[in-house]
């Protein structure tokens, strides 16, 4: 059990989280971003023979979840970030092709994150095939330990990090995944980096991390998804090339889920990407994106490629979460372009009892 990261990072218990509001135009051309008070707390006098409770404020904090980066990241995106008024990093892998230099930037982020290693960055390392492809003497280097050193505590993969400042714990499903329910090309893999042999033993590694998190409200972090949410094509994590159909999630993912619940943690979020967005048997429509089940919101946020250049300019995406004492209320897709205006919001998902309006124009099906 050497190899299970239990790390828990302080970033500040006594700051209060901020409040941030996004409300894009329907022209898609202007965005007015608000902050509220910095102290929402009234000062009530307690009578000596009365005890007078404690009622915490509505607290609201802004989740960015980056997709397959696939080396499309550039000094930007911490920019944007900073625009966006972020409170937390979630990043689901796949950086590049064990893209060691793109790691590097990531890990520099100046903004509290979470990240997990996707198939990607292992591609020439935890397969036959891709090792005879490397590009570089492994002999010499391990490009992979290289990305895992670099992030440090941020890798969540079979681990966790503590955001009391947040009241929330980021936990890792099984890093490095290609998805589906067959064990294959990973044994050596898995067993030589995490002495992990099975999908019973990934389950287990999962949950252990979940069960030492400092925080009731747990926050699922993957890179692919977890198995049980639909086996058509265009699922959130379906099968979508020859033949297509059939559910490619991440089944130790799916049964440690279960598992925490049963320890009586809060899941309000499962995140991760893997699965891109455009289907490859078909140009008709897009993969769903978001899943609401059992009180907990599944988003994939793999919109591929996440930074798109044209002649003129430069858009970016970024899916945002605003998560509301522990409940998810808003998920929305906000492209920017290079001067980093949001020029166009889907909303994916809505709390309508945390809204004072209905929402229109809904994207994905919930």
């Amino acid at each position: 059990m050497a190899c299970v990261r239990n790390v828990s990072k302080d970033y500040g218990c006594s700051t209060q989280a901020s409040q941030n509001l996004i409300m894009l135009e329907k022209t898609g051309k202007g965005i007015r971003m608000t902050e509220p008070p910095h102290d929402q707390t009234s000062q009530v006098q307690q009578l000596p023979t009365q005890k007078t409770p404690t009622i915490a404020p509505l607290t609201t904090i802004t989740i960015a979840v980056i997709g397959d980066v696939h080396d499309r990241w550039d000094a930007d995106d911490a920019i944007a970030l900073k625009h966006l008024g972020v409170d937390l990093v979630l990043l689901v892998g796949d950086f590049g092709n064990e893209s060691v230099n793109v790691v590097r930037s990531i890990a520099a982020l100046d903004i509290p994150k979470a990240a997990i290693l996707g198939n990607h960055d292992a591609w020439y390392s935890a397969t036959e095939w891709g090792i005879k492809k490397c590009p570089y003497d492994r002999t010499q280097e391990d490009r992979v330990q290289q990305q895992l050193d670099l992030l440090g505590e941020a890798h969540v993969g079979y681990g966790k990090l503590d955001f009391p400042a947040f009241n929330l714990t980021v936990v890792g499903a099984r890093p490095f995944s290609w998805g589906g329910s067959e064990w294959k090309n990973t044994d050596s893999f898995y067993r030589s980096r995490y002495g992990i042999t099975s999908f019973a033993e990934s389950t287990e590694r999962i949950v252990e991390a979940a069960s030492s998190s400092a925080c009731d409200t747990v926050i699922f972090l993957g890179h692919c998804g977890p198995k049980g949410l639909g086996d058509r094509a265009e699922d959130i994590c379906g099968r979508d090339w020859s033949p297509p159909g059939g559910d490619h999630g991440d089944p130790d993912f799916a049964e440690a889920i279960e598992a925490t619940r049963k320890l009586g943690k809060t899941i309000p979020l499962v995140t991760f990407g893997h699965m891109h967005h455009q289907l490859r048997h078909t140009k008709q429509h897009q993969r769903v994106s978001i899943v609401d089940r059992d009180g907990t919101i599944y988003l994939n946020a793999a919109n591929v490629p996440r930074i798109v250049k044209t002649d003129t300019d430069c858009h970016r995406n970024f899916s945002l979460v605003s998560l509301q004492n522990g409940i998810v209320t808003k998920a929305s897709l906000v492209w920017l372009n290079q001067g980093m205006t949001p020029i166009s919001e889907t909303v994916l998902y809505q709390d309508e009892t945390f809204s004072s309006k209905p929402h229109q124009g809904r994207e994905a099906i919930v």
